[in-house]
């Protein structure tokens, strides 16, 4: 069961054309084409997570486009760690904050 009060937003019309938006403006993978390949996205992900704020929730400049994978897996490392691992073909850190990139 899903206890995060905040789900119903996510069955909302104004969520659900959010989403489509999105998808259709970015239709590839964020994190996969920092990595040099090309994958459909298929999940609208909030960058800064919302806990619920629909300030934050329906903030069209706060999402992204991922693939499944990356969202359940580089996403959810990035926000219990606080930082994006991996690096882009240059061999930088696609962590933004990383100290490499400075």
């Amino acid at each position: 069961m899903d206890t995060r009060p905040w789900r119903h937003l996510y069955n909302t019309r104004r969520w659900h054309r959010l989403r489509a938006a999105q998808l259709r403006d970015e239709p590839l993978c964020r994190f996969c084409r920092d990595l040099g390949r090309v994958t459909p996205a298929k999940v609208a992900d909030h960058i800064t997570p919302h806990k619920g704020g629909e300030a934050l929730f329906f903030d069209a400049d706060n999402l992204q486009s991922l693939c499944k994978t990356c969202h359940d897996s580089a996403k959810q490392r990035q926000e219990k760690t606080g930082s994006l691992p991996g690096c882009d073909l240059d061999g930088l850190p696609l962590d933004p904050d990383h100290p490499w990139r400075a």
